[in-house]
């Protein structure tokens, strides 16, 4: 049987990307790649393709990290250059399909099972399981956020 807690919570992932596709479906090429923030130094948040560019990355990196506690695990590098919104709605899609199909290599454990595991990621945070993949879709939240404020300036 399928581990009932990550099924939720990939219906979430899910879900809280829906909006964030929503608003890309319905931007030009212009605004998807203008620079929208010019004091940052954080290249990840200078423009929506950026902030796009930087949700997609991260999402395969929690899957990656997830994925590290298989027996077969691989990392899956992310490195396509999205041009435009409509690609970027498709690289999501296929973000979360490569989240599906690690989360399909674990769903045999049992919620205690997947809490003992521990995922130290490259910001020096240590998560289970399901706190990692909560931090993937209030990432995408936040991000999201970012988008509708530079949209509106």
């Amino acid at each position: 049987m399928k581990n009932r807690m990550l099924v939720a919570i990939m219906i979430e992932y899910t879900r809280a990307t829906a909006p964030l596709k929503d608003i890309l479906s319905h931007i030009t090429e212009k605004d998807f790649s203008e620079i929208r923030d010019y004091k940052t130094t954080d290249e990840d948040c200078k423009s929506i393709l950026a902030v796009v560019n930087h949700c997609i990355n991260s999402g395969y990196t929690y899957a990656n990290y997830i994925d590290s506690i298989t027996q077969d695990s691989t990392w899956l590098a992310y490195e396509k250059v999205i041009v435009n919104p409509l690609m970027a709605i498709d690289e999501l899609d296929k973000m979360l399909d490569y989240t599906q199909a690690i989360l399909e290599k674990i769903s045999f454990y049992t919620d205690k099972e997947l809490e003992q595991f521990q995922i130290k990621t490259r910001w020096h945070v240590t998560y289970d399981v399901e706190q990692l993949l909560e931090h993937a879709i209030v990432h995408i939240l936040r991000h999201r956020l970012q988008i509708e404020n530079f949209l509106k300036t």
